[in-house]
C-alpha cells in the first residue's frame, strides 16, 4: 500500500485460522490495495469474523459481496495543537 493512502476498515467472514492471503483471494484484493502491517485481525472468533485495512478504492468496489461489511471511514488522527514539553505520552510516574 503505497504510503499515504486513505484507507477504510471492512470486515469479513472467513474460516478460522485464515489468513491475510485468504482474505486477499476471497476479496479479489492486490497486495497494494491491503494494509499488510495491519494484517488481519479476528474481531469475533465465535462468528469466524474478521477486519483488515484497505484503500478507499478497494472499500467500494468489495461493498456488499457476501459476507463482507463495511467499508467503515478510518479518519487519520492528528494532534489538537503543539506538543508541550511538560505533557509527554506514556509517562506513568506516579511518585509526585
Amino acid at each position: 500500500m503505497a504510503p499515504g493512502s486513505r484507507t477504510v476498515l471492512v470486515t469479513v467472514t472467513l474460516p478460522p485460522g485464515s489468513t491475510l492471503q485468504d482474505a486477499q483471494r476471497r476479496l479479489g484484493l492486490a497486495d497494494d490495495e491491503v494494509d499488510a502491517a495491519y494484517g488481519l485481525v479476528s474481531i469475533d472468533p465465535a462468528r469466524n469474523l474478521f477486519a483488515l485495512m484497505v484503500t478507499e478504492e478497494a472499500g467500494s468496489r468489495i461493498k456488499g459481496l457476501p459476507g463482507t461489511q463495511g467499508p467503515y471511514a478510518n479518519p487519520r488522527i492528528h494532534p489538537f495543537g503543539p506538543a508541550r514539553p511538560d505533557d509527554e505520552c506514556g509517562d506513568d510516574d506516579t511518585t509526585g
